[in-house]
């Protein structure tokens, strides 16, 4: 279960390493659109993020179930901002900057607050 486990979190993060560095790519552009990058990223962070989480929850490992809480609910809402927004022909700056706090928001949840390993 432990390959499992590493498998889920190394996809987890190349989809948070897709998603921010679709959003780096064009943050100097004058016109900023949802990229590929942006889709497939924030998909994967968070499927590989629910998998991880039942995995251990699977194996009886020590959850901190608040943590799960809010990254679940900033995923979420990153991952519906991107798709809301994918056939559009532009975004915002506004929105740009937000989808960007978000991602990196939810990158120190996971980094910074302390508890169980997930």
């Amino acid at each position: 279960m432990d390959t499992v486990r590493l498998i889920l979190l190394f996809l987890h993060i190349l989809g948070f390493a897709a998603l921010i560095g679709g959003l780096l790519a064009q943050a100097k552009a004058s016109e900023k659109v949802v990229n590929g990058a942006m889709r497939d990223g924030a998909g994967t962070a968070f499927l590989a993020g629910l998998f991880l989480v039942g995995v251990l929850e699977a194996d009886d490992a020590d959850v901190n179930h608040a943590k799960i809480g809010v990254k679940l609910v900033i995923g979420l809402v990153v991952l519906g901002l991107v798709m809301a927004n994918l056939k559009k022909p532009r975004i915002s700056d506004s929105l740009f900057w937000t989808i960007l706090g978000l991602s990196v928001a939810n990158v120190a949840v996971a980094i910074f607050w302390s508890g169980a390993h997930v």
